[in-house]
């Protein structure tokens, strides 16, 4: 469920800039260079793994780079299951913010990227446990999808499709799945309707990727048997760069800025082994493309083409591009001339790119707004440079979302700016922009994308787009541009953002998760925000209707686009204990809108528009809370804090610099967010006053971290270590192991009832090995495990509490799991116990 709010450039291109996707393209000679070169091999690589962060950074550099083959990387998931050290965005809008930084990656490295329909649902122990989530079919026919749209002459798969329970049940998913595509692509019967938009195909080879990981050791990798595998000598430098590819692998590594994963470059020698599984055998141990031809030969009438590009690459003159042009203006009739269905459409799209890179040709839309509505009529300016001698004219600008030219014919002269305004009108059914795979309802694990074309596309589908029109040389061929808004920022100069189409209006419950337990009648407050100008309308809450809700409907208006007005329900819960979904609707010339607008806006990716429902959870809850004044840490991001000051407390984000014993006498209670001790070195150092404040009778309350060499010794205030057990069936039974232990009793009595409904993990890196002064309350485990008893440990130190806890509180709060509640309730509320105190 959606829920938290917040507020082609080739290879090489953007090391030193920030990230924006929208930006226009303006290739130097050493990137036009290279981009000929490419023209001139067709041979192609799809890499398959799991997860954004899974693929092999320094092999797709390789092959883009180096071999200069058409590489892709078929991520099964867009990461939606993980945490984010960037910001509170969790589940579907976390797997935005990797889907982009996904793409971010892949400009840097020079490949393209693909998914699937499977939704991350967080971690499994098994493909088996994998595939009972996922629809295995439906994941099946999206890889065989990609392997028919992308036609790969070989798969290389990050994971060993052989050693199910030794990773992640999705790393061995994917390779058991793309495997099986591998028999089954150029399988006519299977998956036929694909076989509208693509046909049959079959790879020539599969590789597995093993890797230092996977045998545990340098020791054991150098060990191990590679009589099957190939070796591929990765370290290159290239010299027209400055950089080797390890390099550029770091820079791409460091997009996957949500989970911490900057990579400092290397350079020298460096080797990647490849273990062949299926296919053709390969008798040269360095060559993947071995009996594969990769020259224009392999297409019918291509060779005369590949000759001429040969030659447009030997005389290419780096101080002048544009002398190119006539050559590969020539080279572009040619393949245009070709029957070939594959190859063809890729290789024109590339050489025209090159040709415009030549020539130096600027192309840009701007609208003056940065949002519109559907059926509005859009000012657009143009901008249109040549910027070199090849005779050019521009005669036409269609609008792609409904096919009407405006006819120009204007000739762009040598480096003469033409600056021209166009008015275009939007479709009353413009759709919104939205990322395809969010538009309908997703189930625990997938997707629902309806329409095949979509399956596995990477980005939002933008329809707000213009085609030019243009007559170079006496050639006729037709370049398309998004519609972007720009805008100068004092500080970092030219920004762009992609032009969204957005509802007329949309509106937004403050409150996710309201609680009344009290009984009393609460104002709700709602947000209605104004897509256009001039709107008036009704907004109303639906809720169950043991809820009563005054009034019916508030009327309001709105002059100006992105206005907002806040208007006041008095909501009413029943006697006894309920929840209820709510929905906020507006009405709009009898339209109903019911969508929140949901902006993620980070640095290092492109601005992102997503539409959620506009729902909240009002309940009612058998739940006791106590006056404790909460202190809290923030660590990777979580939205705990905002879930404890609903539930009544008082609650302050501190942070480690903060920390002093006189400042933490302020609070009854001081939890760490999640992983904190993982993602902030200085709370390290401030440990030993964290546990000063337990031992004079307050409490202190961790969430999980991660094992790793940022945890102090003294995370706890006696032996306890951080593993990597986890029950990931958040319906596993739960066993009491101190039934009459305060924190399973007071306020709240917590039976097995409070243990149901939890959503993607019970818990997650429990303590293995803890000191016998600690307390076990729970055990649980996965289906044929042995109970794992680190889930929630108390433990008395001094005068007061410590508790450890890998329950996924961070995730149950924010879906509005009563039992959740009820549980950190008690443990905010842990009275101390009579004992001796005890020396640290």
């Amino acid at each position: 469920m959606l829920h938290i709010r917040t507020v082609f450039i080739i290879a090489f291109f953007c090391f030193f800039q920030l990230s924006q996707a929208q930006k226009p393209q303006k290739p130097n000679a050493v990137e036009i260079y290279n981009q000929i070169q490419k023209l001139n091999f067709l041979g192609s690589v799809l890499y398959i793994a799991a997860h954004p962060d899974d693929e092999n950074t320094r092999l797709i550099s390789y092959f883009s780079n180096e071999i200069k083959a058409r590489t892709a990387y078929l991520s099964l998931t867009r990461g939606d299951g993980g945490q984010n050290l960037i910001g509170p965005e969790l589940r579907e809008l976390l797997g935005m913010i990797r889907t982009q930084e996904l793409l971010e990656a892949r400009k840097i490295d020079g490949g393209e990227q693909f998914f699937s329909r499977a939704n991350d649902f967080g971690f499994s122990k098994n493909p088996d446990e994998t595939f009972e989530i996922w629809d295995k079919e439906k994941v099946l026919a999206d890889v065989i999808w990609t392997i028919r749209k992308f036609q790969p002459d070989v798969i290389i798969n990050r994971f060993d499709h052989r050693s199910p329970g030794t990773t992640h049940g999705h790393h061995t998913a994917s390779a058991l799945l793309s495997v099986e595509a591998f028999g089954l692509s150029n399988n006519p019967e299977r998956f036929p309707e694909q076989l509208q938009f693509y046909s049959i195909w079959q790879p020539k080879r599969v590789f597995f990727n093993p890797s230092i990981w996977f045998y545990g050791s340098q020791e054991k990798f150098d060990a191990a048997d590679k009589t099957n595998f190939i070796s591929l000598e990765t370290g290159v430098y290239y010299p027209n760069l400055g950089v080797s590819n390890q390099e550029i692998a770091a820079l791409s590594r460091s997009a996957h800025k949500s989970q911490g994963f900057g990579s400092t470059g290397s350079r020298g020698k460096d080797m990647e082994y490849l273990e062949f599984i299926n296919g053709e055998p390969i008798k040269d141990k360095t060559n993947i493309f071995e009996g594969i031809d990769t020259s224009w030969n392999r297409v019918e009438g291509g060779k005369s083409i590949g000759k001429l590009i040969n030659s447009i690459q030997e005389r290419f003159d780096f101080s002048n591009p544009s002398a190119s042009i006539p050559a590969l203006l020539k080279a572009y009739q040619m393949i245009d001339a070709l029957e070939e269905k594959h190859w063809k459409p890729i290789k024109l799209n590339e050489i025209k790119n090159t040709i415009a890179a030549c020539a130096g040709l600027y192309l840009e839309a701007v609208a003056t707004e940065n949002q519109t509505t559907p059926g509005t009529a859009l000012k657009i300016k143009i901008e249109a440079v040549n910027r070199s001698s090849i005779p050019m004219e521009l005669q036409s600008i269609k609008n792609i979302s409904n096919n009407n030219s405006t006819p120009i014919t204007t000739i762009l002269a040598n480096n003469a700016t033409q600056n021209l305004s166009v008015t275009i009108e939007l479709p009353n059914d413009m759709p919104y922009t939205q990322p395809n795979w969010l538009k309908e309802k997703p189930s625990t694990g997938m997707y629902q994308v309806s329409e095949q074309k979509n399956i596995g596309v990477a980005d939002i589908i933008r329809d707000a787009k213009l085609e030019f029109e243009l007559v170079i040389n006496g050639i006729t061929m037709t370049f398309e541009r998004p519609i972007v808004y720009k805008f100068n920022d004092n500080v970092k100069g030219e920004m762009y953002n992609y032009l969204d189409v957005v509802p007329e209006v949309s509106s937004r419950i403050i409150d996710q998760i309201s609680f009344f337990n009290d009984g009393n009648t609460k104002k709700m407050a709602v947000i209605v925000k104004a897509g256009k100008d001039n709107i008036k309308g009704e907004v109303r809450l639906e809720l169950n209707p043991d809820w009563s809700v005054f009034p019916d409907h508030i009327p309001f208006s709105l002059d100006k686009k992105d206005s907002e007005k806040t208007v006041f329900f008095e909501v009413t819960p029943p006697k006894e204990a309920s929840e209820t979904n709510v929905k906020s609707v507006v009405s709009l010339n009898e339209k109903k809108y019911d969508k929140e607008q949901v902006i993620i806006n980070y640095e290092h990716i492109s601005k992102q528009h997503v539409l959620v429902p506009a729902e909240a959870k009002f309940k009612k809850l058998d739940l006791k809370i106590t006056n404790e004044k909460i202190g809290y840490i923030m660590g990777a991001g979580d939205n705990v804090p905002e879930c404890l000051s609903q539930m009544g407390y008082k609650v302050s984000i501190i942070t480690p610099e903060e920390i002093n014993s006189r400042y933490l006498n302020n609070f009854d209670v001081i939890i760490t967010g999640i992983r904190a001790y993982n993602t902030l070195p200085l709370l390290k150092t401030k440990q030993h006053l964290l546990l000063e404040f337990v031992k004079r009778g307050k409490t202190l309350i961790v969430q999980y971290n991660t094992p790793d060499k940022n945890i102090p010794a003294n995370i706890a205030p006696y032996p306890l270590k951080i593993s990597n057990d986890r029950v990931t069936d958040e319906n596993s039974a739960v066993e009491f192991l101190a039934p009459n232990h305060p924190v399973l009793n007071y306020p709240n009595p917590i039976t097995a009832k409070d243990f149901k409904g939890w959503t993607q993990e019970q818990g997650l890196y429990y303590p293995n090995e803890f000191d016998a002064a600690f307390t076990p309350i729970i055990a649980s485990n996965d289906k044929g495990e042995t109970p794992k008893k680190g889930a929630l440990l108390v433990a008395n130190y001094g005068k007061g509490n410590y508790i450890y806890t890998g329950l996924s509180l961070f995730r149950e709060l924010p879906e509005g799991v009563s039992g959740a509640y009820r549980l950190i309730a008690n443990m905010i509320a842990l009275k101390s116990v009579e004992t001796t105190e005890t020396q640290p």
